[in-house]
């Protein structure tokens, strides 16, 4: 891909927040949007003297990412400080792997939108730190917040092998979802759990040179980085067909002008004076330790959705609806593990579940619903208990945490299907309606109508029709 005579090559740097208990290297919690600095502590300030403790958690979820992008385990990992000022930086140094990365020649399978399938080679992932955040108030002060400072990232670098705006969106989507179907991160690109740094370059068809390359960094909306990218395009090419040359530089984003704007020149690698990290000890990761986390990995996106359409008949697109994120998926297949039809359970998540969790603003695993009482509710439904229709109550029912089969009996929803009791009712209405077997025999549709009301009325509406029909029609033929 490119634009004139000039083809486009895209390396992508993405950095994940992982969703560990604690921070990195200090035991303060991780969690989003709690009051400013109220989860940190002096590790995370950088005083003096204190001693940072690599987190156990962090690297095997950083093993768990590498596993997942075919990559090799890092056997040794020695901590290195990448240092370099930032006022959400309190250390003015970064931990992080700079050497010896947790991962390294992975690959990840993009599908591309006309459905050709291309390998995006990854160089490497580093398990690291993330920095504070700054709030530029319009009183004219910055304000810092450190409960962002020390949690644990993981960042993933592509080789130079995306052509194209569109094939580095594709490779983010479905980068995005390996890292959720791992468990180590939701991913969120609204609460930063999830950035692009963006290294672009143009260079005439045929050169074997790389051109110079342009960086933008912290990009958190994958539609942002196609859009970055399309415009960067476009740039490059007109200062280099008129004669210029393409610095190497930093440049941002700019949403609202859809292009990008100079930050500053680029610095080399020598400027961040990386060495050992001398307060922590290097860590050594045997074959045992890869395996047991390679245990705990969850089944993949693709695994799963090739399961459901193959052994459970699933529709492809539906396969596609349950495999949006790990809890949806891991829901549906707990329900189905508890007895209930995949096809029924599937359109109950796909429809009224997902309805639910929109109108209610609300992700899967803060409603009451268990995969136990849509298992039960389901199965009501397919042996008569309960009709469709009154599963609609049920429903409601169980997304509030109501057990399903207690809650249809107490509620009166419970369809009566005992032959034995349908008999004794039919067999009544039959000897006090002659004139109705007589309609019936003579051929009027009428009739069953009418016996069929009888019958409601005396069930309190409970008797199920399907059963009842049947039943009430050879009767009507015995007599």
């Amino acid at each position: 891909m490119g634009t004139g005579n000039f083809e486009t090559t895209i390396g992508l740097e993405v950095h994940v927040e992982m969703q560990t208990n604690s921070k990195l290297l200090s035991p303060s919690p991780v969690h989003y949007g709690d009051e400013p600095n109220t989860n940190t502590n002096v590790i995370d300030f950088g005083y003096p003297g204190v001693l940072p403790v690599a987190n156990k958690g962090a690297l095997e979820y950083g093993m768990r990412v590498a596993l997942a992008l075919n990559a090799k385990v890092s056997p040794f990992i020695r901590w290195d400080r990448k240092n370099y000022f930032y006022p959400d930086n309190p250390k003015a140094y970064q931990t992080t792997q700079s050497q010896t990365p947790i991962g390294t020649n992975g690959y990840l399978d993009v599908t591309l939108t006309d459905g050709t399938v291309k390998r995006i080679r990854i160089k490497e992932m580093h398990v690291e730190e993330d920095a504070g955040k700054n709030t530029h108030g319009s009183d004219g002060y910055s304000y810092v917040d450190l409960n962002r400072q020390g949690t644990p990232l993981i960042e993933i670098v592509s080789e130079p092998d995306i052509a194209s705006p569109d094939e580095a969106y594709a490779y983010l989507e479905q980068l995005r979802q390996v890292i959720l179907f791992t468990g180590v991160s939701e991913a969120k690109m609204q609460e930063g759990q999830m950035r692009a740094d963006v290294n672009v370059s143009l260079r005439p068809f045929g050169s074997d040179q790389y051109g110079t390359k342009v960086e933008m960094k912290n990009i958190n909306s994958f539609n942002y980085v196609r859009n970055a990218l399309i415009f960067e395009e476009k740039r490059q090419a007109e200062v280099l067909r008129s004669g210029g040359i393409i610095q190497q530089e930093t440049r941002r984003y700019d949403e609202p002008t859809k292009s990008t704007i100079l930050m500053r020149v680029k610095e080399g690698a020598d400027d961040y004076r990386y060495f050992p990290e001398p307060d922590l000890a290097p860590v050594v990761i045997n074959q045992e330790w890869v395996a047991e986390v390679a245990e705990n990995l969850p089944k993949s996106a693709d695994s799963r959705r090739k399961h459901y359409v193959d052994e459970l008949g699933i529709e492809p697109y539906d396969a596609e609806v349950l495999t949006q994120t790990l809890a949806m998926s891991d829901f549906y297949d707990a329900t189905v593990a508890a007895g209930a039809d995949p096809k029924r359970t599937a359109n109950y998540l796909i429809g009224d579940v997902n309805a639910y969790m929109n109108k209610n603003q609300v992700e899967l695993q803060e409603t009451r619903l268990t995969p136990e009482h849509l298992a039960g509710m389901i199965k009501l439904i397919e042996d008569g208990t309960i009709s469709t229709k009154q599963a609609k109550q049920v429903f409601e029912a169980i997304m509030i945490g109501e057990e399903p089969e207690t809650f249809a009996k107490k509620n009166g929803l419970v369809q009566l299907s005992d032959p034995d009791l349908l008999l004794g009712w039919i067999t009544e209405v039959l000897d006090n309606n002659p004139q109705s077997i007589e309609d019936f025999k003579g051929g009027k549709d009428r009739a069953t109508g009418y016996l069929i009301g009888q019958l409601m009325k005396m069930s309190k509406g409970q008797a199920n029709p399907g059963v009842l029909n049947k039943l009430l029609l050879s009767e009507l033929k015995k007599r």
